[in-house]
């Protein structure tokens, strides 16, 4: 037997449907017709991070990419095939990478408890740590560190975008293509816009410009 939360779920997609053709009644058929979103979202995984929402995004105007403290692992096939696809057949003009403050994942990366599978991939998170540890250990408050943590996490996944060969070759083909930090308020609803924001591999450390 299906649960009441279950059917719900059907419910309220029927409902959604008859509010979109209320007031557009070629919404589906536009959407039907392909994407072409301006923008890469990459954000947490967190249910209470909706990228769509957060900036009043329509389907259609937004790719999505999502996993546990909105990280950019240069081993993930999924993310690198999602950023070859947003980048190279979408043409996106913008990659988002959004964190936010409590995230799970970033509290996980600092302490030593052990989860399971996931400590493999909090490791990656603890080297966002590690190449910061002497800003954060100088941070008395728990608090403040590990929202400053969050901050700094978004930052070098970032700059590990623009490391990728997709992004470089982007940048190299003189692809409009720039990259930015912004950190989520949960409780709050607002953004904070790191002012991290890479358009050009002329940015980054020599040792990582790639030649073609």
């Amino acid at each position: 037997m299906k649960s009441t939360f279950y059917q719900s779920l059907l419910e309220n997609n029927k409902n959604w449907v008859e509010n979109k053709l209320k007031l557009d009644p070629e919404f589906f058929n536009k959407l039907a017709d392909g994407q072409q979103p301006p923008l890469l979202w990459i954000g947490c995984a967190d249910s209470r991070v909706p990228a769509n929402e957060i900036i009043g995004a329509q389907p259609g105007e937004v790719f999505v990419h999502r996993n546990i403290a909105n990280m950019v692992v240069h081993s993930d096939m999924n993310m690198l095939s999602v950023l070859d696809y947003a980048v190279n057949a979408l043409k996106v003009k913008h990659v988002i990478v959004c964190g936010h403050y409590g995230c799970g994942g970033v509290k996980a990366a600092m302490g030593n408890n052990s989860i399971g599978l996931i400590d493999n991939w909090i490791r990656h998170i603890k080297d966002s740590y590690r190449f910061h540890k002497e800003e954060l250990d100088s941070i008395g408050d728990e608090k403040k560190r590990f929202d400053r943590f969050v901050e700094l996490n978004v930052k070098e996944q970032v700059f590990d975008l623009a490391k990728t060969s997709i992004v470089q070759n982007a940048w190299r083909n003189n692809q409009e293509l720039s990259l930015h930090g912004w950190v989520y308020g949960v409780g709050s609803g607002i953004v904070k816009d790191l002012e991290v924001n890479i358009s050009s591999n002329q940015q980054l450390d020599e040792v990582y410009q790639l030649d073609f």
